[in-house]
């Protein structure tokens, strides 16, 4: 059976002061105040472990971590991002998003004119 822990706490009511112990839980003997860890436990050996210590060892020799999923650099989406960071670093302003609508004052006047 697992250890139970308890603690004497002293309660102050209408000036009556009373005694009462708790009692914690067995699954959080332990676990307070960085005692024991909380979770899953990890095993040693096992291939998640194994691929976390591989990246932990490039990382260390200088090396970079990858994720996701790899980009063609001769796509379509790669060039336009290349041109889109060039007028950005050529202190141009790059616009996101939908086209404005033109209000019907302005196509009045492109009409008339």
């Amino acid at each position: 059976m697992a250890k139970k822990i308890t603690t004497p706490v002293v309660i102050e009511f209408n000036d009556e002061i009373e005694t009462v112990e708790t009692v914690k839980a067995p699954s959080t003997v332990g676990k307070e105040a960085g005692k024991g860890s909380k979770g899953r436990p990890t095993v040693a050996g096992s291939a998640r472990q194994m691929r976390l210590a591989a990246r932990e060892a490039r990382v260390a020799a200088g090396g970079k971590v990858q994720r996701g999923r790899p980009s063609v650099q001769t796509s379509a989406r790669q060039a336009k991002l290349a041109a889109q960071a060039a007028r950005v670093a050529a202190g141009g302003v790059v616009k996101r998003g939908r086209p404005a609508i033109k209000k019907v004052d302005e196509v009045a006047a492109e009409v008339a004119a």
